[in-house]
């Protein structure tokens, strides 16, 4: 083989190895949650994790102003565990748009 053949070679198994590397997506999943009150003076965003898209549960995701994630209840679920959780989220919320 040809030292151009090697090279096209190498340059075509890189190109594949690239593309499966691309297609593999790493999602940082809560696995378990609690319904426990967290302050929010503490939390600076959220995020909502829906089951079934990429993770095994739904949870409220809370982001701290020291950028650790807090994995809370799904504020969907239990009502009577979840009503500080939504009052949190409507908070950030009207935060984020006071800030745009």
């Amino acid at each position: 083989m040809t030292s151009s053949g090697i090279t096209a070679l190498l340059l075509l198994t890189v190109l594949l190895c690239a593309d499966f590397t691309a297609a593999e997506v790493v999602v940082d999943c809560c696995l378990k949650t609690t319904d426990k009150f967290f302050p929010l003076i503490l939390i600076d965003s959220y995020t909502l994790q829906e089951a079934g898209q990429g993770c095994d549960i739904s949870a409220t995701v809370f982001i701290t102003k020291l950028e650790k994630t807090v994995c809370i209840v799904h504020p969907e679920e239990e009502k009577k565990k979840t009503k500080w959780v939504k009052s949190h989220i409507k908070y950030l919320e009207k935060k984020k748009e006071e800030m745009n």
